[in-house]
């Protein structure tokens, strides 16, 4: 089992290899297309702000090659909105594997929401052996709203998109790796799709 992390200069990346390290999975950090084009499956990782990012991800040809992937996907965080159509942040167009876009939280609560939520509404075989309402780790200020690809729900101010799914693409918008055994039972539950 060859798992590839797309490095794309965003942050987070080794602590989601240390987090398959932990489930007993060897992982690579890698821009390369061949490496990541022969991956059984991939992770696409990311901490920051969207149109850097986005930038980066042009910079190295990865905008154009995610969307083409036939392999599972998993988009975490920042991984997961620049898989929709748009942000909000920074106004930014992103790779529209998934016709969504994200949108900034408008709440008096304390932005980013940094911390653990319960998710709920639970679809599909990433999350097999969790419970519903199981707490996972989140940190951000936007968020994917709820549409027909989401697979896991969540509320801060509002209801929204916790993961969301579209054929091979997965994405959560929590961070599995910080999110203890939970997070790591959905990290196997990816190998193992």
């Amino acid at each position: 089992m060859k798992i590839a992390i797309i490095d794309y200069g965003s942050g987070n990346i080794r602590s989601v290899q240390f987090a398959l390290d932990r489930v007993g999975v060897q992982s690579v950090l890698s821009n390369d297309f061949i490496e990541i084009e022969k991956a059984d499956k991939v992770i696409l990782p990311g901490v920051g702000e969207a149109s850097s990012a986005m930038t980066q991800l042009k910079d190295h040809g990865l905008n154009e090659l995610i969307p083409s992937l036939t392999q599972p996907i998993l988009g975490i965080c920042l991984g997961m909105q620049l898989m929709c159509e748009c942000t909000e942040e920074g106004d930014t167009d992103c790779m529209g594997i998934f016709p969504i876009k994200v949108e900034e939280f408008k709440t008096d609560l304390k932005i980013p929401q940094i911390g653990w939520n319960n998710i709920s509404k639970l679809k599909t075989r990433l999350f097999n052996n969790l419970d519903e309402n199981e707490y996972v780790y989140f940190v951000h200020s936007y968020f994917v709203p709820l549409s027909n690809y989401t697979i896991a729900q969540t509320t801060y101010h509002e209801s929204f998109s916790a993961a969301i799914r579209k054929d091979n693409f997965y994405a959560c918008q929590f961070h599995p790796e910080k999110s203890s055994e939970a997070g790591l039972q959905i990290l196997k539950n990816f190998i193992n799709l």
